[in-house]
């Protein structure tokens, strides 16, 4: 579990983060929801240690991430896999090499067990025999597999996502949810996702956080999106008419099982 307890964040006199406490749990897929500039990037750079803290901790299962030594910090990022908004594959790389870049910085495995692992991870995210192929030689929805096996290939405890359907049709959108949905459960790891989609949220998020003006103002289940009264989140899911009508079907039919 990753405990967030009491950070805050400021950039000169812009506060960006204020008091955020939440937890997020093994085995889930932990969604962290907010408008564009509620601070939810900052917070995930603050997760991965990239942006000090200014007041509050952060610890992954126990171990205070702030309170580590950099040769700490760097061991405990092994354990860590991340997907990026963007991918962020080297264009000059291989999906091959861009798969193996982190084993070949945290691990000491030759160069026989690192083309094993990647294969592995290309037929786990059902991309095999693309390894000699470079990025502008495949799709966007290839892309995002591609960054979700560099993410995984060192079998992470913890994996972060930041958008991993921005830019997909919604096919692809499925397709990615499902995979770090199955992945996350398979490894029991601790995974959490920022987005926008609110499709994603209702499709396989467990635990969710909402960030609105700098704090985190719910934090709560899926099942319980339709039955909370708490008006920000109210406001920001349901913003759609569909979701609306989906949150009150949800309610009749949880009525009529009552009575």
């Amino acid at each position: 579990m990753i405990r967030v307890e009491g950070v805050c964040r400021n950039f000169g006199e812009i506060t960006v983060l204020r008091n955020i406490t939440t937890n997020f749990y093994r085995g889930k897929i932990n969604f962290v929801i907010g408008e564009s500039g509620s601070g939810k990037s900052v917070l995930l750079k603050c997760l991965l240690g990239l942006l000090s803290l200014d007041k509050g901790n952060v610890s992954y299962d126990g171990i205070v991430l702030n309170r580590l030594s950099t040769k700490k910090v760097t061991e405990l990022r092994k354990k860590i896999g991340t997907v990026f908004q963007g991918n962020a594959l080297f264009d000059s790389y291989s999906i091959e090499e861009n798969i193996a870049f982190p084993l070949k910085m945290f691990s000491s495995d030759t160069r026989k067990d690192i083309r094993y692992k990647v294969d592995q991870a290309l037929d786990r995210v059902n991309l095999p025999g693309v390894g000699s192929k470079y990025p502008g030689e495949i799709s966007g929805g290839q892309k995002k597999r591609v960054a979700i096996a560099r993410a995984i290939v060192t079998t992470p405890e913890y994996l972060f996502c930041d958008e991993p359907n921005s830019g997909l049709d919604p096919k692809n959108a499925i397709i990615i949810d499902k995979l770090i949905q199955g992945l996350t459960h398979e490894h029991n790891m601790t995974t959490v996702v920022i987005t926008h989609d609110m499709n994603s949220l209702f499709e396989i998020g467990d635990a969710i956080t909402l960030i609105k003006n700098q704090e985190n103002k719910w934090q709560g289940t899926k099942e319980e999106l339709f039955t909370t009264d708490q008006d920000d989140l109210i406001e920001f899911v349901y913003a759609s008419e569909w979701f609306r009508k989906v949150r009150k079907i949800a309610q009749e039919n949880q009525q009529k099982f009552r009575s």
